[in-house]
């Protein structure tokens, strides 16, 4: 250290252009920013530029406003989100003075029913926290253009992967109450701080609105960032400025600010469904920047200089190169050694401490890469992760693992499956088998397959590293509380199998297709993971393969019948089984009656009963029609022609073995 620091002083001594100094500022300026889309016209060629869409957010053509989310006829529109960006960031934070920019915002909106509903105007019964609409919009400042925010009562800002170093603003214009988040009615606008929880909401009641009663209503949004205070103003688009806010207080954004952020919207909606309107936006900003002074150094002043002091400049180099010159030599020469003799004793520290440790195995070092590709990680940073496998970290266990929630890795939540010992012990797998399969399997990339982060092999433990996707798997929403609609349940059965297909084609298979190893990603897209790998002591790999690919469909086919019933696979004591239902009804001609009444009326029921034979033809036996996955896929989109069902159930139809994830039996067999 002492041979750095002296050699640093030698450079100073020798060439004091080297050592780098401090700027001066010049004059503070003024950066301005200014946004204005009078309406939302497709034929506007800005609009697709300038607005980025985000989930289900949309241009209407025919109204000229923004919309989220997207209208349909056909679709069902609860459980949405979406948001509207400027595509470009915008200076909101001067990073030398700590300061906020100063904004003004104005925006008409309108919240108005869906299509082939009545718009209900909102009552505020006081024994009634439920109102007919959806959640709410809201303006957002956010660090970037990609995320999409969790829908219902998350208003579309943020998602259980924003972790708490997640900068973002956001004023929220609020139609349903949450008592959990601390909602004060059904009616109120709130000013959020990189949280769902409002840090000061206000009754929009108070400036005689009713956000959701389809009258179209402007907001005015004014924030000081020199004397740090927000006013906010409500009112009827046609009635101009409103002389008193709604809200006018102190306000310090900065905590809650980048340099450079992204403005826009974002809405969503729950349970209830309404449109969220955005019909005009204008948007200024302006932030405090400083100027660096010019240097006086001309190539004019130097012609002059030589030209009037060349004989002094000649004499004075004379006696100046020698010296310095010298002194760089010095300083390189101590640099060299000092780098020679850290060598050397660092050679020796290591040749020691290897031989005062040889009974301890120390963790591999783990080479850094590229964040989205699969890596090895040590025992210590799984177990950081996971609190030291604390139960409080727990997401689910079965008879061979435990899953665990570990703390952010690079901003994103993961799922840790932990092997236990007792698994590998009593059923006679091969470890080393597994681990090759696991590393194979990371490999994989597709939209419908969890992504695989990494693995630890450390320790004699078998350990696999998931991405965490926040909805939860498939089965608390089929079988919880809630009730997917048949258009979500119709989109898992094709990314589910999508994924299986694309599993098979690289021959590979994924050996515990079940609900619970099908998760919702935050825009409700089924992504496939908890995969079963090497559950077997099959010795032929490519027979494990095929079988396990036959067992997939198998397994395929039951889950069908999950989603499109609403019921579990195991039956309770003294009731028939799914699948001997499914098949009893095909039997007696009315398969419709498994599907689930839940849903209601909307469900397009000749779509359900195909994709219930689609689900039957996947339990056939191997040699009685049992398609593959690709087939399946191209049933689903109707490029092909589905064969026809047997009339009567097939004879035997043997069950799954939960404890190696196959499917055994005549049912299964390929070679039967």
């Amino acid at each position: 250290m002492a041979a750095f620091i002296f050699f640093f002083l030698l450079l100073f001594v020798a060439s004091p252009d080297l050592v780098l100094s401090r700027d001066e500022n010049g004059p503070v300026i003024n950066v301005t920013k200014h946004i204005s889309f009078p309406d939302f016209s497709s034929k506007n060629p800005r609009i697709p530029q300038d607005v980025s869409l985000l989930g289900s957010a949309a241009i209407s053509s025919e109204q000229s406003c923004l919309q989220i989310p997207k209208p349909s006829q056909t679709t069902d529109l609860k459980h949405l989100a979406g948001r509207a960006i400027y595509s470009s960031p915008i200076r909101l934070f001067d990073p030398v003075t700590q300061t906020p920019a100063s904004f003004q915002t104005t925006f008409s909106f309108q919240f108005q029913a869906p299509p082939n509903t009545s718009v209900k105007t909102q009552h505020l019964d006081p024994d009634d926290d439920v109102i007919n609409g959806g959640s709410g919009l809201t303006f957002i400042i956010v660090p970037d253009e990609f995320t999409v925010g969790r829908s219902g009562p998350w208003l579309g800002m943020l998602n259980d992967v924003c972790d708490d170093n997640y900068k973002s603003v956001a004023i929220e214009f609020d139609t349903r109450r949450n008592p959990e988040f601390g909602d004060p009615n059904d009616n109120h606008v709130g000013i959020n701080l990189g949280s769902i929880v409002s840090t000061a909401a206000v009754n929009a009641s108070d400036a005689g609105i009713v956000l959701n009663d389809g009258s179209v209503h402007r907001a005015w949004i004014s924030y000081d960032g020199q004397l740090r205070l927000i006013e906010i103003r409500l009112g009827a688009d046609n009635n101009g400025f409103p002389s008193k806010p709604v809200y006018s207080g102190s306000l310090d954004l900065s905590p809650y600010l980048n340099e450079y952020m992204f403005v826009g919207f974002s809405a969503s909606t729950g349970n209830h469904t309404q449109i969220h309107n955005v019909i005009s936006w204008n948007f200024t900003s302006t932030s405090k920047a400083s100027l660096r002074i010019p240097s006086s150094e001309t190539c004019e002043s130097k012609i002059i200089q030589q030209r009037t002091d060349n004989n002094e400049e000649e004499e004075k180099g004379r006696h100046e190169k020698t010296p310095t010159s010298f002194l760089i030599f010095i300083a390189v020469f101590i640099l060299l050694v000092a780098v020679l003799l850290s060598l050397y004793f660092n050679r020796k520290k290591k040749k020691d401490d290897k031989s005062n440790d040889l009974a301890a195995q120390p963790e591999k070092k783990t080479k850094l890469g590229p964040p989205n590709k699969s890596r090895r990680f040590t025992f210590t940073e799984i177990s950081s992760a996971t609190r030291s496998f604390s139960e409080l970290q727990i997401l689910g266990s079965d008879a061979r693992s435990i899953t665990y929630k570990g703390t952010p890795w690079h901003g994103c939540h993961v799922a840790v499956k932990r092997y236990s010992a007792k698994f590998f012990g009593s059923g006679g797998f091969d470890r080393r088998r597994m681990h090759k399969e696991i590393k194979g399997v990371a490999k994989i990339r597709h939209p419908n397959l969890v992504p695989i982060r990494g693995w630890c092999f450390d320790n004699q433990e078998t350990i696999v590293v998931y991405d965490y996707i926040p909805n939860g798997s498939l089965d608390k929403w089929l079988f919880g509380g809630g009730v997917l609609p048949w258009t979500r349940r119709f989109k898992v059965v094709k990314d589910v199998a999508d994924a299986l297909s694309y599993l098979h084609s690289r021959q590979l298979a994924h050996k515990n297709v079940k609900a619970s190893s099908v998760f919702l990603d935050v825009s409700f897209r089924a992504v496939v993971g908890d995969f079963g790998f090497v559950l077997s002591s099959v010795e032929s790999t490519r027979f494990e393969s095929v079988v396990s690919q036959t067992a997939d469909v198998f397994e395929f086919g039951v889950l069908v019948l999950e989603i499109i019933s609403g019921r579990f696979r195991k039956s309770k004591p003294g009731e028939l089984d799914l699948l001997d239902m499914a098949w009893a009804l095909h039997e007696d001609g009315e398969k419709q009656k498994l599907v689930d009444r839940r849903m209601g009326a909307v469900v397009n029921m000749d779509q359900a009963v195909r994709v219930l034979e689609i689900g039957l033809l996947c339990t056939l036996n191997q040699n009685k029609g049992r398609p593959s996955m690709e087939e399946v896929v191209e049933f689903l989109n109707v490029e092909k022609p589905m064969p026809e069902l047997p009339t009567s159930r097939p004879v035997s139809l043997f069950p799954y073995n939960s404890t190696t994830g196959l499917c055994h039996g005549y049912a299964c067999s390929p070679f039967k």
